[in-house]
């Protein structure tokens, strides 16, 4: 009496699973062509979900025929896509009046179609520069829009590749903040070769619980062993301590106290400044605007003056400073070293001292932990001539070095100084620590001479 019901149960969830069952099976041994007729109702969305049911269908969604209507269809509703056809597109089509075109052309050819249509239309969403900046307005909400992620592939020496998704992103004013913290994938610095910044522009589909498809592209290649030697620390907390790789990457390095050998990665931590960010993120090696050389015989100060400076200080989570200072000069006769130098904020002018909106600090989260390094921020620096074309452009993660207290009538506090350096400028910006509030006494921003020739056609 006691086994019945049991085996009662179990014939009963039988029946169950093969009733579940049933449909798909029965679909299975459809003739092919009638499979296709039925999938050729169906939109990119749900063939795209379809794909991932099986093998069988995963081939049949992906049948050249049906993606061929599709595009062909698309492509007759929005009539700016036939701009995408390159000569060798067109070239390849007409072969294909005698070869079968190669697996998944036509899916791949309208996915990418879609991604450069609106692409190209969210472009011009990008908005008027805005005066303080010099960037466009739009620049976060558009990436927004064209659902742009960004992704870290990781290859180590053995030649094993990785890759994560962000596991935070955080927007500011001039500059975006994406953190890696793979998961404890990333064991050892020192074994990893190189790491690679990808821009992936994913596909509006109505696809839950589906990553929906996307391209990616390659925005930055970082070789390990060349960096290893420039290397900089940068700041420290209890658990971490953060290493500069290059100008807008830091490593995050667990901090073992009782080990010789902090190798162990905890994160890693790209800054991107907002500076034609959108086509670095959606096109593959895209091309620079070429700027002739804005060349000037009446003017005997040509390329020294007119500059106007962007200046933002962040926490990864909001903007602690923001100030734009505009009709930035260098006289000929202060050029040295290599650099034309322009001076911002002075130490013996009050009235320009600006004081800091927060604490100055660099958040950081990996997995269940999280800490802040309290000597560290984000710089962000835009530099604009006097014909509002963009000069320099920095976006980084930055010290907060303590300095020896110099004279001073105005400050009784400790002094900082936060400095960037790199081949093309340097910023150079010293703050006094008044309670809990930073004042910016001095900033200024140095270019190299041989942009400024470059960019000027000069020759100081």
């Amino acid at each position: 009496m006691a086994t019945a019901p049991k085996a009662v149960r179990y014939r009963a969830v039988r029946t169950f699973k093969r009733a579940h069952k049933s449909p798909l099976i029965l679909l299975e041994r459809l003739p092919l062509e009638i499979l296709l007729k039925i999938l050729s109702y169906l939109d990119v969305s749900a063939l795209y979900t379809l794909s991932h049911v099986n093998k069988l269908f995963y081939q049949l969604a992906n049948d050249n025929v049906l993606w061929e209507k599709i595009h062909k269809a698309e492509h007759r509703r929005k009539r700016n896509l036939k701009c995408d056809c390159t000569y060798e597109l067109l070239q390849m089509m007409s072969r294909m009046e005698v070869e079968d075109p190669p697996e998944n052309f036509w899916k791949h050819q309208h996915l990418n179609s879609l991604i450069k249509y609106d692409t190209k239309t969210m472009k011009s969403h990008l908005g008027i520069l805005n005066r303080h900046t010099g960037l466009p307005s739009r620049t976060r909400q558009v990436l927004r829009n064209l659902r742009v992620t960004w992704e870290l592939t990781v290859s180590d020496k053995s030649g094993h590749k990785s890759t994560f998704e962000p596991s935070w992103c955080r927007f500011c004013e001039t500059s975006v903040s994406l953190s890696w913290s793979g998961g404890g994938q990333l064991s050892d610095y020192k074994k990893i070769s190189s790491l690679h910044l990808h821009g992936v522009r994913r596909i509006a589909l109505n696809v839950p619980g589906l990553k929906t498809p996307g391209r990616r592209f390659l925005m930055l290649k970082v070789d390990m062993q060349a960096v290893a030697e420039r290397m900089q620390i940068i700041g420290r907390d209890k658990l971490v301590e953060l290493k500069l790789l290059q100008p807008g990457i830091v490593l995050g390095v667990w901090r073992e106290v009782n080990s010789k050998d902090q190798s162990s990665v905890a994160f890693v931590m790209f800054t991107l400044h907002f500076h034609r960010l959108v086509e670095r993120s959606t096109q593959e090696n895209p091309l620079c605007p070429i700027l002739k050389p804005m060349c000037n015989d009446v003017d005997p100060e040509h390329g020294l003056h007119g500059y106007q400076l962007h200046v933002a200080l962040n926490d990864t989570t909001c903007d602690i400073m923001s100030e734009h200072f505009s009709q930035l000069f260098c006289r000929k006769a202060d050029i040295g070293d290599g650099l034309m130098r322009l001076r911002a904020i002075s130490r013996s002018n009050a009235s320009q001292h600006a004081r800091l909106a927060g604490s100055v600090g660099l958040p950081w989260s990996c997995e269940t932990l999280q800490g802040n390094v309290q000597n560290g921020c984000v710089l962000s620096v835009t530099l604009v001539d006097f014909c509002q074309r963009k000069f320099w452009c920095v976006g980084s993660a930055v010290s907060v070095q303590l300095q020896e207290t110099p004279v001073c009538y105005d400050y009784d506090g400790e002094h900082f100084l936060i400095l960037h350096q790199d081949s093309e400028g340097r910023v150079e910006m010293q703050l006094v620590k008044e309670q809990t509030r930073f004042v910016v006494v001095s900033l200024a921003v140095s270019v190299a001479v041989g942009k400024v020739n470059k960019h000027f056609g000069t020759s100081y």
